[in-house]
């Protein structure tokens, strides 16, 4: 019997609850994810917050970026789509707060650090300094210098880099500082499995919905799923492991 690949629900189970908030939390918790996947950025006091974008008019309708509003600022505006914003009372939520249920309930943290920590590494490093995680918990990030700054603090933690068009998969076992990687499901395909297999970093991929033909069968190199539907994913490789 093949074992089950973890399971991360992406900004919480955010295809039932508004993302990264409490309530897309205790959702992913309430279907049994193996973990979540969360996103982090920096307030103008070096606040650490969790938020996906670094604009905040999507989901405040307030014409400011994120690094522009102290956490006083931000606790004041309701979060969610449109119209249905007013009626909110679910608020941007520090990562401290974020950690403090995930240790709570023992629910590993993949904390994707965002663009506005690029200028901010002293907010990471002061964090870093005293943080704990449940076991099975780790960073990423399009930033390459964010995940030396994680690894040359706390070299418990594992890295993961998300890669882009421009990744080079060739260099990979000269990323020392990187322990994985995650990829958009388009990138499952031989060459970069065989790429990952070979450096010895584990593969991630997101964007995952359920439907994939490769879930009854995962290559040796995939050691976790990212999706906003993870119940769904769940039942797929249920139903396939054999």
């Amino acid at each position: 019997m093949l074992s089950r690949i973890p399971i991360y629900a992406h900004r919480g189970a955010s295809g039932y609850a508004l993302e990264n908030t409490f309530k897309a939390f205790e959702k992913a918790r309430i279907l049994g994810v193996d973990g979540i996947e969360l996103d982090v950025q920096c307030t103008k006091d070096n606040q650490l917050v969790v938020f996906h974008d670094s604009d905040l008019f999507r989901l405040t309708g307030v014409r400011k970026r994120i690094n522009e509003c102290t956490l006083k600022e931000l606790l004041n505006f309701p979060l969610g789509k449109h119209f249905f914003r007013r009626f909110s009372k679910e608020r941007i939520p520090t990562l401290q707060k974020v950690v403090e249920w995930a240790n709570y309930y023992n629910m590993p943290l993949n904390i994707e650090l965002k663009e506005t920590l690029l200028d901010k590494h002293k907010a990471i490093t002061d964090c870093l300094q005293r943080l704990e995680l449940p076991r099975g918990s780790h960073f990423s990030s399009f930033h390459d210098e964010l995940m030396r700054v994680v690894k040359m603090q706390r070299p418990d933690f594992q890295t993961a880099i998300i890669v882009t068009k421009k990744f080079n998969w060739q260099e990979l076992s000269k990323l020392s500082h990187i322990d994985a990687l995650h990829a958009h499901r388009r990138y499952y395909k031989p060459p970069y499995l065989k790429a990952g297999l070979e450096a010895g970093k584990g593969l991630r991929y997101y964007g995952i919905t359920g439907k994939e033909p490769y879930l009854a069968d995962p290559d040796p190199s995939v050691i976790g799923w990212i999706t906003d539907f993870p119940d769904i994913v769940a039942k797929a490789a249920k139903r396939k492991l054999k």
